[in-house]
């Protein structure tokens, strides 16, 4: 007999949780060119640091990332 796991979040995801990978992230597009083509990590607004190689339109926007992009706006 196989067993289920049931993951029941009370709260919102963050990034700092490990969910960042689920997530697109506001980075300026100069950076994101500049990673393209040489292979260089971009840090987020949020602080997540990686290499972008999948397509954010597939993921819904970090949270983190848009307050800091919103509080900079205002």
């Amino acid at each position: 007999m196989s067993s289920v796991q049931i993951d029941e979040r009370t709260q919102p995801l963050r990034p700092d949780d490990g969910d960042h990978e689920r997530f697109a992230h506001y980075v300026p597009k100069a950076e994101i060119l500049e990673s393209a083509v040489t292979g260089r990590p971009v840090i987020a607004l949020c602080g997540k640091k990686w290499v972008p190689s999948r397509d954010p339109e597939r993921f819904p926007i970090c949270p983190e990332c848009k307050r800091i992009k919103a509080e900079g706006a205002a």
